[in-house]
């Protein structure tokens, strides 16, 4: 009995740890910067800096939406492309910016 627990604590720490080192090489994920501006990506929905649910174009490495109504910049095509598993470049208003993975939420 001892061993099958010691098997499937393995097996359940191999899954946590191999989903997150499978996440680090998408685009997916929470992205922020230092302004305090924040984006969440999870497949081809997004979540705006202003809080905005829509759709996108999505990729592994390449994010792409039109800003929404309400939004500002409305109308206008925002492209993100992951550079590595922390940063990723945003086009927008004609400028690039880096923005990097948000760290752990504090309460």
């Amino acid at each position: 009995m001892r061993s099958v627990l010691i098997g499937a604590s393995f097996g359940a720490l191999a899954l946590v740890l191999g989903s997150q080192a499978a996440r680090a090489d998408v685009i997916d994920g929470a992205w922020c910067l230092d302004t305090g501006r924040r984006m969440i990506i999870d497949g081809p929905n997004i979540v705006t800096p202003v809080g905005t649910r829509t759709k996108g174009d999505y990729s592994r490495h390449y994010f792409q939406y039109v800003v929404p109504a309400g939004d500002p910049g409305a109308g206008q095509t925002i492209s993100m492309q992951l550079l590595n598993e922390e940063t990723v470049r945003v086009h927008e208003s004609g400028a690039d910016v880096i923005w990097h993975r948000c760290g752990p939420s504090v309460s």
